[in-house]
């Protein structure tokens, strides 16, 4: 396994592997790796070369938020890689990825103006954009995102479609732990009381996954019992709790087609993402 940080030398070890025919499996992190990503890079080896990217993405981060203290550690990233079969880290600086005086960004209507678009604005025009370098950098053939991130998979795969893009997209499950909070990166920052007091997130989600299964179509009462069962949680404060089309990111007011259903909850300062999908 090998570990550069530079355009370069990404480019120079693709156009070898191409060479021979090889297909590649990219997997875009920031790091701080977890069982979530290990799933992603186990999923890449379907193709004959796996590489990862390691990059805490400043343009996606907006005022005030965590840039600065999301958590890095490239042994710990590096050692998951090599367990879990990637041929290739790439782990380029802002100053790689941006240099001097940059002014092309990748922007979306519609699908970021909801749910994470709304109280983080600038987010996915900093995804898409990074999104974009990357795979203008590596050239995968597939490319594969956890459905945690379910709002900014939809956004990936439309900008794909949109602008042509040579690859295709695989959205991957939701790891969780033994006890149902969904796997993050930024779990870490949890005390162990807010630690116990994020798994409200998951017994929510639990809790709007039944009511569908038993055939409740009103998206008003399922996101109704989903909040009560957050606000029973003293440490909790909601984002958002919404159903959105699973197309357009647009809220909806009953099941008929394929839905998100998404919340986004602060337990203390630590802003968690949970959802569950419904396909019709």
């Amino acid at each position: 396994m090998k570990i550069v940080s530079t355009i370069q030398e990404v480019r120079e070890q693709v156009r070898e592997w191409k060479k021979e025919g090889f297909t590649i499996g990219f997997v875009p992190t920031m790091g701080y790796l977890h069982e979530g990503h290990a799933s992603l890079m186990d999923r890449a080896r379907e193709n004959d070369k796996v590489v990862v990217s390691i990059f805490v993405n400043p343009m996606q981060f907006g005022p005030n938020e965590d840039l600065d203290s999301y958590p890095r550690d490239l042994e710990h990233d590096a050692e998951i890689c090599r367990e879990h079969g990637v041929d290739l880290i790439f782990h380029p600086t802002p100053e790689e990825m941006y240099g001097d005086n940059f002014y092309t960004y990748v922007d979306m209507d519609v699908l970021t103006q909801e749910l994470c678009g709304l109280s983080r604005p600038a987010h996915f025009r900093g995804v898409c954009t990074v999104v974009t370098k990357l795979f203008n950098i590596v050239t995968p053939d597939h490319a594969y995102f956890g459905q945690k991130d379910a709002q900014q998979l939809a956004i990936i795969k439309r900008m794909v479609k949109d602008l042509n893009m040579p690859l295709e997209i695989h959205g991957c499950p939701i790891v969780r732990e033994e006890d149902g909070l969904a796997k993050s990166s930024r779990n870490t920052y949890l005390s162990p009381e807010e630690r116990k007091a994020a798994l409200v997130l998951s017994r929510s989600i639990i809790l709007g996954k039944n009511m569908v299964e038993e055939g409740e179509c009103d998206c008003g009462k399922i996101i109704s019992a989903m909040t009560e069962e957050i606000q029973k949680e003293p440490l909790a404060k909601i984002d958002y709790i919404k159903m959105v089309d699973l197309d357009t990111m647009q809220q909806i007011t009953a099941i008929e087609h394929g839905v998100l259903a998404a919340m986004a909850v602060y337990i203390g300062k630590t802003r968690l993402i949970d959802n569950f999908i419904v396909e019709k």
